[in-house]
């Protein structure tokens, strides 16, 4: 798989970005599970591991089943470690919705802004997360690839009102040269670091107990989950 390592420098953050930082699993004071929702093709994958990585795959592959990877960032003195959750946008899929919202305190919805289809289709993603997800939910919108800007088909003013009107954050990404890409995450993480720490909600380690036990599962064709196939990895 090839991969790239951003060189734009037209981003501040690329310009001043190393690798993310290595953390001991027990280095934390917050655990969060955020998940990433949209349609397939969008670059989900690729955010993901732009933000937990710094890496970008040329040659990217639908998502199969549900994958994960974990990084942690300080936000106000503190260490918030959090499980971001990526699964398959196709429909034959949907058959894990519930299992993969689960506990999630974070929801990074993604579309395409060259894909006018992907923006439309963000009612059914926002319904799913009603539907499966606690009212305090922390959501973010992401319109990724904005590096195709002339091939544009959704523009950032229509997506911020669509924010606006849904209570969301927003804004535009490119995985492939990284732009935004940092202030994404950490503009979901600042909020739910602020939701967590008001609510106080700590177990005996020094975190919030969020998950207790990591279930992950393996999809098959005709959409059925099949529990106890792990498809994941975790990445540090």
């Amino acid at each position: 798989m090839k991969t790239s390592k951003c060189t734009q420098r037209s981003c501040e953050h690329c310009r001043n970005r190393s690798d993310p930082p290595s953390y001991s699993e027990d280095e934390y004071d917050y655990l969060a599970k955020v998940v990433l929702i949209g349609d397939s093709g969008v670059g989900k994958s690729n955010l993901l591991s732009r933000f937990t990585r710094n890496q970008f795959s040329l040659e990217s592959k639908s998502t199969i089943g549900v994958e994960f990877a974990t990084r942690s960032v300080h936000v106000d003195g503190k260490t918030l470690k959090a499980q971001i959750w990526d699964t398959a946008g196709q429909d034959r899929y949907r058959a894990i919705t519930n299992a993969y919202y689960r506990k999630a305190v974070g929801v990074v919805m993604v579309y395409d802004i060259t894909k006018r289809l992907t923006f439309d289709n963000l009612e059914k993603w926002l319904k799913e997360v009603r539907d499966f997800t606690d009212d305090d939910v922390i959501l973010i919108l992401v319109g990724n690839k904005t590096d195709l800007r002339h091939l544009r088909a959704v523009t950032s003013s229509e997506a911020r009102l669509y924010a606006e009107k849904n209570k969301m954050s927003f804004i535009e990404t490119s995985a492939l040269d990284c732009c935004n890409v940092e202030t994404a995450f950490q503009t979901v993480l600042t909020e739910i670091y602020s939701l967590v720490s008001q609510k106080d909600l700590r177990d005996n380690s020094g975190g919030f107990n969020l998950i207790d036990d990591i279930q992950t599962f393996e999809v098959t064709q005709n959409g059925k989950e099949e529990e106890g196939k792990k498809k994941c990895c975790v990445i540090m």
